[in-house]
């Protein structure tokens, strides 16, 4: 029994099904599978938009949800209460980020009220994302993502939200929230091995990737968009961890 935040423990029906001999991922037997797993996945995030399937942990997910927005200086606020919200404080930096913290103590939640601070005093606009930790793994602590996104649809600016562990553990409703990018991996609460990552993406976020101009390659979410579309991948994926995202009673 892992007693940890991730990865949990693997039912033996989800290590049975991994167990099979994989499929060709160029395949149409694939295709099927995964136009089914995405269905399932937009479910799961209570969403229309698109939920794009990379081959990498949920920091993968999170540095994509980063990288494919922003632009080279951008200003962006972070939260920090935790080992995570401080990660994600060095991603922005080691890509130029203009990058300002809002924190709170470790074991407590962000202050929403210090977000409507900033974002109100920032009158130009100059503020581009929020980035926030809704579930914070090192703590347990559950920020109040709802009230913050408010805060920050008032403002103009993209919010980028790690649901690591908080996806398939608690509601989150992208689309009645207006979530503009949402990272979640496969390890946590979707209780199948790490190797896949989960990045839901709107069409105000799709609207700032146009212009985006950070360095980006196998995290390009453009190429997993398009592929997407044709129910592929633009690079080979764990194969058999796509088995264990359909229902229990497919396998």
């Amino acid at each position: 029994m892992l007693m940890i935040p991730g990865p949990t423990p693997v039912p033996e029906q989800v290590l049975l099904a991994m167990g099979k001999h994989p499929m060709g991922h160029r395949s149409s037997e694939f295709s099927a599978l995964m136009a089914e797993v995405t269905e399932n996945l937009k479910w799961l995030h209570q969403t229309q938009n698109d939920v794009l399937i990379l081959a990498s942990s949920g920091t993968g997910a999170m540095e994509a949800g980063i990288i494919n927005f922003l632009r080279q200086g951008d200003k962006v606020l972070v939260g920090n209460n935790g080992k995570f919200g401080e990660r994600w404080g060095k991603v922005a930096r080691a890509y130029g980020l203009d990058t300002h913290e809002i924190t709170a103590e470790w074991g407590k939640p962000l202050n929403p009220e210090d977000f409507k601070a900033a974002l109100e005093a920032d009158t130009d606009k100059q503020i581009k994302a929020v980035i926030i930790t809704h579930s914070e793994t090192s703590t347990g602590i559950l920020n109040d993502l709802e009230t913050i996104n408010a805060y920050v649809k008032a403002h103009g600016a993209l919010i980028i939200v790690d649901a690591v562990t908080s996806l398939g553990a608690c509601s989150v409703p992208v689309d009645e929230w207006g979530l503009d990018v949402v990272a979640s991996g496969s390890q946590k609460g979707y209780m199948i091995p790490p190797g896949l990552a989960f990045v839901s993406v709107n069409e105000k976020a799709w609207t700032a990737y146009e212009t985006a101009n950070l360095p980006k390659f196998y995290l390009d979410l453009g190429l997993y968009r398009k592929d997407g579309a044709k129910n592929t991948t633009p690079f080979t994926p764990p194969v058999n961890l796509f088995l264990r995202c359909r229902p229990p009673c497919k396998c």
